[in-house]
């Protein structure tokens, strides 16, 4: 009976939290700055420990994706998903200086099962242009239509080792202050259209805020921008 009792206010708990996570509402425009000023916390706070993300990974990364606080209760009733944003380096060739930011959404049963009961950062860095060229314009599996892997870290990591080179993403998580890779085959990213739409005040595909230095970042893109720009300003080939 206390079981059921438990499962009853579980399940009710939940049900309350839906319209909150419900896949198909981002929440206002207040949200999603919020959201995107979060994503920038979290990348300052990873960048300014070195045995993080390696040096030379930032360095050759074509776009960062930064979901920040993804709660596992979200994967149990809003449709399997966390919200967050890409930035990606201007150029044709992704060399450039970092861009305005597209907001994206992470799908995936299995993934709800990776995190814990508190909020999970997820960091994913596109490793080449056919990955970044593939996020702005479809829906990506990770691991099936772009390879994937868990993210090395520490000073002594080396992009240099076969996984890596071949990997087109790779994927880190942070909870309770523990940084580290993590495999997310299965996952689904994709452009959030809506709240693109309402950070931006009109209806913009991701690629046109990437890719067109006429789409000025938001004043809640500040600290995101900044602290990769002080990271890794730009890549040399």
């Amino acid at each position: 009976m206390k079981f059921a009792k438990w499962s009853t206010l579980i399940a009710a708990g939940l049900l309350a939290l839906g319209p909150c996570l419900s896949a198909k509402d981002p929440g206002d425009a207040k949200a999603v700055e919020d959201r995107l000023q979060n994503s920038g916390k979290v990348m300052q706070e990873i960048l300014n420990v070195p045995d993080d993300i390696p040096q030379d990974l930032l360095d050759k990364a074509r776009c960062v994706v930064v979901m920040p606080s993804v709660l596992k209760a979200a994967f149990v009733v809003g449709g399997s998903y966390g919200r967050g944003t890409m930035v990606c380096r201007t150029g044709k060739n992704f060399t450039g200086a970092w861009s305005a930011p597209a907001m994206f959404v992470l799908e995936g049963g299995s993934v709800g099962f990776q995190i814990g009961g508190e909020a999970t950062d997820f960091v994913f860095l596109v490793m080449n242009d056919r990955g970044a060229n593939s996020l702005l314009h479809t829906k990506v599996k990770l691991g099936a239509d772009l390879s994937a892997a868990a993210g090395p870290i520490g000073r002594s990591a080396s992009a240099d080792t076969d996984a890596y080179m071949r990997a087109e993403i790779l994927s880190y998580s942070r909870a309770r202050g523990a940084f580290a890779g993590i495999s997310l085959d299965g996952a689904m990213l994709h452009t959030d259209e809506e709240a693109n739409r309402k950070l931006y005040g009109n209806s913009v595909s991701a690629a046109t805020i990437i890719t067109e230095s006429r789409v000025d970042a938001p004043a809640s893109a500040h600290d995101l921008i900044a602290a990769l720009e002080r990271s890794s300003p730009r890549i040399h080939r």
